[in-house]
């Protein structure tokens, strides 16, 4: 069984960001007075919360875990960005950089994985996720690393 699909293990699996970090490391547990009652951990790099696994490792969280390893390239220092792209250029996101865009995009499904559409790049960037059309501003579809799906 693996250290992120075992609540008792002493590491943790970031499903956002797929950092690998001890469960003492996570920022929610240093000194919170909910640590007890609380079964979110907070992950020390990206920040995002997510809830504890199951035991025995075998529900969705375990498997979603399972499902984000080895889907992205490594990243290169030529990885494209958003910004990179035609209109109408498919892609799947690699690396989503900076801690505020991280965690605003998420929330719309732009999390690395995730395949979008670019729709439009002038006069703001126009991703479409699944049913979901983003505007962007030029900063941050640079921050979205990218690699482009024939």
């Amino acid at each position: 069984m693996s250290a992120a699909s075992h609540p008792s293990s002493p590491e943790a699996t970031c499903p956002l960001c797929g950092l690998v970090f001890a469960r003492g490391d996570a920022l929610c547990h240093h000194g919170c007075p909910m640590a007890d009652l609380c079964h979110l951990t907070r992950c020390p790099g990206c920040g995002y919360e997510f809830p504890e696994p199951p035991r025995g490792g075998r529900g969705i969280f375990a498997r979603l875990v399972r499902l984000g390893r080895g889907r992205a390239a490594p990243l290169t220092p030529e990885a494209p960005s958003v910004r990179d792209l035609a209109a109408g250029a498919r892609a799947r996101v690699l690396h989503l950089a900076g801690d505020r865009s991280r965690d605003a995009l998420a929330v719309f499904g732009l999390v690395p994985g995730a395949e979008l559409e670019l729709v439009q790049s002038s006069p703001a960037f126009v991703l479409r996720v699944g049913e979901t059309e983003l505007a962007l501003d030029g900063e941050v579809a640079r921050r979205i690393l990218v690699e482009a799906i024939t």
